[in-house]
């Protein structure tokens, strides 16, 4: 399965992409913001998004905005928001969007296996 992680954080990234290697996640693809995130969808590949919310320029919610908006070739692929915005206006918020679930920072290896696992099973 391949995997997109978007953070602007790249000791987060490299976080997240350890924990899916450690899972079996091999194909992982990065970027550090949403227009990044985006261009790398148009190859149209990606099984499931992992991304931040609060990046600079677009977004993660933002992203996730477009890629349901069918700006990206797949527009129904998972998305796995990891974020500190935990707050339950938030969560409305990015569930609305068409986020599929969240991972609060910080996180652990058994965390994120268990959100891929709840997210995948559930698309």
């Amino acid at each position: 399965m391949k995997v997109l992680v978007v953070d602007d954080s790249r000791t987060m990234r490299r976080i997240i992409i350890k924990g899916l290697r450690e899972l079996g996640y091999e194909d992982v693809l990065e970027a550090s913001n949403g227009k990044e995130g985006l261009a790398q969808l148009a190859g149209g590949e990606v099984e499931l998004v992992i991304t931040d919310w609060n990046m600079p320029g677009i977004n993660g919610l933002e992203m996730a905005r477009k890629i349901r908006a069918g700006e990206a070739p797949n527009k129904d692929v998972p998305i796995l928001m990891v974020t500190t915005n935990a707050a339950h206006g938030d969560v409305v918020e990015a569930l609305k969007v068409g986020v599929n679930n969240f991972l609060g920072k910080p996180m652990t290896t058994d965390m994120l296996k268990e959100k891929i696992q709840f997210v995948m099973a559930s698309t």
